[in-house]
């Protein structure tokens, strides 16, 4: 298995181009069975009568998420810099709920427009090695009381050493019309950024996400583990506390276990 690099996942020199569209992968792509501890009935009250749902949705979900990313512009106006659209996905499935006609509870949408270009210099004992700024849309896609949306333009910095990955972004929400925000107050829960570290080693991947906005003293933090198994195939363990692990939830506190399987195409 080749071994992870930032400059082999976003093309960083010469020796890793692709060229322009090319389709690669983005975030994680998995599949997995979930158990949340407490399901936020409230939403979808005005849908449905969840009195008549066997005490409303089910606790268990089967969780998928798909994405890519390609290469729109490689080397910009002559600089290093490349323009790449990425496309994520992620679906929660209420597959085992007959009660409620195994609905869809939610699906996310994610697309987004970076501009990357590579770095090369030390940074906390770590090697810098990228740069992007980008502009991230996310939506469910829904309407009325369960419609979720936001915009926000970022900037990431991306470190390696020895095994470790360090992603650390901030971003700026672009607000929108007081009449067409569904949820105004989701920078609160949401935060002002994420910090993303993963250690791989003998082909197992350890990582952590972290959230917290420190005005509102709100957040989470996602804990996975991903382990060889088959091909193209790993395990995957994934343990989710706080709010946002959905856009419906974004202000409701959950804690979520799942177990499946992850993608390394």
């Amino acid at each position: 298995m080749r071994e992870f690099s930032l400059a082999d996942h976003w093309e960083l020199d010469q020796e890793h181009r692709r060229g322009v569209f090319n389709f690669r992968p983005h975030y994680a792509n998995y599949l997995m069975i979930t158990r949340m501890a407490h399901p936020n009935n409230e939403p979808y009250r005005s849908f449905r009568d969840i009195s008549d749902l066997a005490s409303g949705l089910s606790h268990s979900e089967l969780v998928f998420q798909l994405g890519f990313k390609t290469k729109l512009v490689e080397t910009t106006f002559d600089k290093p810099i490349d323009v790449w659209f990425g496309y994520t996905q992620n679906s929660f499935w209420q597959a085992g709920n007959r009660k409620a006609s195994s609905p869809f509870r939610e699906t996310n949408y994610q697309p987004e427009l970076m501009a990357v270009t590579p770095l090369n210099f030390n940074l906390l004992g770590m090697r810098a090695s990228l740069f992007s700024l980008g502009l991230v849309h996310q939506s469910n896609g829904q309407a009325s009381t369960l419609s979720r949306s936001w915009n926000r333009i970022f900037a990431l910095i991306g470190l390696e050493r020895a095994g470790f990955t360090v992603l650390g972004r901030v971003w700026k929400r672009v607000n929108e019309p007081a009449n067409d925000d569904n949820n105004p107050d989701i920078v609160d829960y949401m935060g002002r950024g994420d910090l993303s570290v993963t250690y791989r080693s003998n082909g197992n991947d350890y990582s952590a996400l972290l959230r917290r906005n420190f005005s509102t003293n709100r957040g989470a933090a996602q804990l996975s583990w991903a382990f060889p198994l088959v091909g193209h195939f790993k395990g995957y363990v994934h343990y989710f506390s706080g709010y946002g692990q959905s856009l419906v939830d974004y202000n409701y506190y959950q804690n979520v276990l799942g177990i499946g399987l992850l993608g390394t195409f």
